[in-house]
């Protein structure tokens, strides 16, 4: 497998107080089934869709309980080094760079804004196994109450390229890899329509194969519908929370509607 670029997405997982509860509403909405729990590495547990790895839920550790959320991993050949521009570019380290046994290394840091994201070089652990189909990872999006802060601070910290969405009223930011030029994550400025205890954060968008289905299921099982379901050029997609609190998304790839959007180089 070759080495994912710089800034890559390149994994998700959450804490959940009820681990049980999370992976039975995640087993309905996405379909996921689960791995043997690890207790040598926090009773860590894989999820995965038609046997492919996709994401990861753990219980806290003691003192660390709270509001359940995912977290987003992108991709470092040399976690010293990320963290290192991390700090430089005014970012928080949270968890300093840990060997997880040869499956990797990973780090947690802050962004200036406020939103936390994980550092992970891969070891035996690569990543995601399968993306960008139903029940994996398809895409996230930095909600951001300073995007200004948060755009200098992703493209000195990776090897980004943003570019803004032209001709409109959205202030919505693709971040693609300078070297292959695939779009790798977005941007978006938090509004008034935020309540104002919610911080900046990654939002973490899953594939499914009906996004009105999965609604239902999501809501059926104790899920908040935040917004939607919409089309978009991306897709069908609806933003939810779980009955533990943490924000996600599903999007239906497969049903998009509407011309895509221009794109204009910002950096």
């Amino acid at each position: 497998m070759t080495a994912p670029a710089e800034g890559t997405p390149i994994w998700a997982d959450a804490m959940f107080g009820e681990l049980e509860g999370a992976k039975s509403f995640y087993g309905d909405v996405l379909g996921w089934t689960f791995g043997e729990t690890s207790s040598e590495y926090g009773n860590y547990t894989q999820a995965f869709s038609d046997g492919k790895a996709v994401a990861a839920v753990v219980p806290p550790m003691p003192g660390q309980e709270g509001q359940s959320a995912w977290c987003l991993y992108l991709a470092s050949s040399d976690a010293a080094a990320t963290v290192g521009r991390i700090r430089e570019n005014g970012g928080e380290v949270l968890l300093e760079p840990m060997r997880v046994g040869d499956f990797g290394t990973m780090a947690l840091a802050r962004e200036p804004a406020g939103a936390v994201f994980g550092v992970w070089q891969g070891g035996t652990h690569e990543g995601f196994e399968a993306t960008a189909r139903p029940g994996a990872y398809c895409w996230a999006d930095v909600f951001s109450r300073e995007p200004e802060k948060t755009d200098a601070f992703l493209t000195a910290v990776f090897p980004y390229r943003a570019q803004r969405m032209a001709d409109s009223e959205v202030d919505f930011v693709v971040f693609r890899n300078r070297e292959g030029g695939d779009p790798v994550l977005g941007r978006m400025r938090m509004t008034e329509d935020f309540p104002p205890e919610v911080p900046s954060y990654i939002n973490v968008n899953f594939g499914v194969d009906d996004c009105d289905a999965a609604v239902r299921r999501a809501t059926d099982r104790g899920g908040v519908l935040r917004f939607g379901p919409m089309d978009t050029p991306f897709g069908r997609f609806a933003a939810l929370s779980d009955p533990q609190g943490a924000a996600f998304t599903v999007i239906d790839m497969a049903r998009s509607e509407g011309p895509m959007p221009k794109l204009v180089d910002v950096t």
